[in-house]
């Protein structure tokens, strides 16, 4: 082999090593089937395989100095993954009750650990594993089913356990990295790697409440692979930090597709606290019955002429919007019902962004302000808003 050949070969072993960490995450999370790394592959092997994702990059001879850089920066990220983890794994811990199982991780010092409402629904003992196998009994501070919350506390936490610590609630964005560590399928201390693939889905509620469901809203959508047993568990940012709290998997066999869902962290910071103090969480409360969205073919029905805001198409006698004078559509028409455009100086162009400010960013007891399109003119509607029943 002449010196040339030498060259290229070295060269797209490493391109061939970087191509693959960078879309690790795309590979790896987007696809359940058996992991293909690098690792334990030979050389000719690795080449074809990424010729087949990047065929351009596998023949493209980078200067050395692309190179060296390239390969700096995937030392890096493995070295900043390998961080996290030992950073974050000991503070992320496996739950199991009568029922079943799950994660959580430890959120404060005084032994407060979060997981999901689902996790540890219908169960009176609980049993926390930390990292190192040490084991505590835990009791049951408060749980949220609408937001599919639950706070545990065991009454000493093992020496050297860190508790993990919150990202702002907007510190997360489309396409950045995410970590989920938990126990699916009851491998304990598991660590998965994907992105933030969209932002602003909604989660019902696990009961109802009599009155129409309910939905929280901004809820994660990630690719990083979540599967039973990670329920709970922390979703990190590569600061490790949390983001979401690991909830949902969209599937029809059981098993990760690609589309997992967490709590938001920002329902963390507003209800968490609540959940310790109190035992339980109060939303503000309308008591208006929406459609979720209007279509183009509900602008003709409701005899609109526009289709951003919030329809109103009932209203609960007697509840706070009723006491404010909103109106509802009529039953039989479909028209004439209240569109909101706005909260609180904020745009409407949706129920979730309605139902997002209340929240994230409204109480029971607290007056709102609402602008409404009523008959075609605009309306200033003050309303106090009230606890959900």
């Amino acid at each position: 082999m002449n010196r040339q050949s030498i060259a290229l070969s070295s060269a797209h072993r490493h391109i061939a090593r970087l191509t693959i960490l960078l879309v690790l995450a795309a590979l790896l999370a987007a696809c359940n089937a058996p992991a293909l790394p690098f690792l334990g592959l030979d050389s000719a092997t690795t080449q074809t395989q990424v010729a087949e994702v990047a065929p351009a990059a596998a023949n493209v001879l980078l200067p050395t100095s692309s190179l060296a850089q390239s390969t700096g920066d995937s030392v890096a990220l493995e070295e900043r993954l390998i961080q996290l983890y030992r950073q974050a794994n000991p503070a992320t811990v496996y739950i199991a009750t009568p029922f079943g199982s799950g994660s959580g991780f430890v959120y404060d010092g005084a032994g407060h650990i979060v997981t999901n409402h689902h996790v540890v629904e219908g169960a009176s003992s609980f049993e926390v594993v930390f990292a190192g196998n040490e084991r505590r009994a835990a009791r049951l501070s408060g749980v949220d089913a609408d937001a599919d919350l639950a706070v545990l506390q065991v009454d000493d936490l093992p020496a050297g356990i860190t508790p993990l610590s919150l990202a702002a609630p907007d510190d997360i964005q489309v396409g950045q990295f995410v970590v989920a560590i938990g126990s699916p399928f009851g491998e304990q201390g598991s660590m998965s790697l994907g992105i933030v693939s969209a932002l602003g889905r909604s989660l019902p509620s696990q009961r109802s409440n009599g009155q129409g469901g309910y939905s929280l809203p901004q809820v994660i959508q990630t690719d990083a692979p979540i599967n039973p047993g990670n329920s709970g568990g922390p979703l990190l940012n590569l600061d490790g930090a949390v983001v979401g709290v690991n909830s949902a998997i969209a599937s029809t066999n059981g098993a990760n597709n690609g589309v997992g869902f967490a709590i938001p962290v920002a329902a963390l910071h507003r209800i968490v606290p609540s959940l310790i103090a109190e035992g339980s969480y109060t939303y503000p409360y309308l008591g208006v019955s929406f459609d979720e969205e209007v279509s183009l073919d509900e602008l003709s029905l409701y005899g609109l002429t526009q289709t951003q805001g919030a329809y109103i198409l009932s209203v609960v006698p007697g509840g706070p919007a009723a006491t404010a004078g909103l109106i509802g559509a009529n039953a039989n028409t479909g028209r004439g019902g209240d569109l909101v455009i706005a909260i609180d100086g904020q745009a409407v162009a949706n129920f979730r962004d309605l139902n997002s400010y209340l929240v994230f960013h409204a109480a029971a007891g607290q007056q709102i302000q609402l602008t409404v399109v009523r008959n075609g003119f605009t309306v200033p509607v003050a309303l106090t808003l009230g606890a959900r029943p």
